[in-house]
């Protein structure tokens, strides 16, 4: 029998459609929340800072024109020990070896100071520790004298120009004959008059050289103030001098 036109009529479509069912709700997909990035990234800076990179601040102006008072440098700490050439520009651990003079670098005083001390030690900048800047003048092995007849510095008897001294400053005011014990550099700041360097520690106990063992490492570059970026040479004037002959 044909149904009436009161009748409800059935939707094919419905008629093949399966019954009601759970469609299970599909959640998106989170990232690592915040607190584990910032770990990460912790994890990350100490370990490039450990290995790899370290970053200082330059208070004084020993090493001027080369690094001026204020500077910020990075290190690299891969750079020691034999990889190390005559002129390059280290920063080293003088607790054994030097005074606290011309510490490089120091802590700021007071409140303020102390904050930024240590927002800056959270980034790598290191305050009030006790690390010296200088250039290797002379590699274990090398005989270094001042001075020549013309005020010069000689290595291995080789005199040297040196063009990356402070303007107006003599090669030294006062005079050496050293040879470079084995394991240990000869180092000078690039402002002679006024950096304590290896020749104000020539009656200490190594006669004021220092052990590459206490080298951090080699000064890769300035990075602040922004004016200054860029990096440290080398001068052939002093990596072109042959090593010293040993017997």
């Amino acid at each position: 029998m044909n149904p009436g036109p009161d009748s409800p009529q059935q939707d094919p479509a419905a008629a093949s459609a399966e019954p009601d069912a759970a469609v299970p709700s599909v959640r998106p997909r989170r990232g690592p929340s915040w607190p584990v990035l910032v770990g990460v990234a912790l994890v990350v800076m100490l370990l490039v800072r450990g290995f790899l990179l370290q970053s200082f601040y330059v208070p004084s102006g020993s090493m001027e024109p080369t690094i001026q008072p204020g500077d910020r440098i990075l290190v690299n700490k891969l750079v020691s020990g034999d990889a190390l050439h005559r002129g390059d520009v280290v920063v080293f651990d003088g607790t054994t070896t030097f005074a606290a003079a011309d510490l490089t670098p120091r802590r700021s005083s007071g409140l303020l100071g102390r904050v930024l001390g240590g927002a800056a030690s959270a980034v790598g900048v290191d305050l009030g520790e006790q690390d010296f800047v200088k250039r290797i003048i002379g590699l274990p092995g090398d005989h270094v004298v001042c001075c020549d007849t013309q005020g010069r510095i000689t290595i291995n008897g080789t005199a040297v120009q040196e063009p990356y001294i402070m303007s107006g400053d003599k090669p030294s005011d006062l005079t050496f004959d050293i040879t470079v014990p084995a394991g240990r550099l000869w180092v000078m700041g690039d402002h002679r008059s006024d950096s304590a360097d290896s020749r104000a520690h020539l009656g200490d106990p190594g006669g004021g050289t220092v052990r590459l063992s206490d080298v951090v490492g080699r000064a890769a570059a300035t990075y602040w103030p922004l004016s200054r970026i860029g990096g440290f040479d080398t001068p052939a004037v002093l990596a072109d001098i042959p090593r010293a002959v040993t017997k």
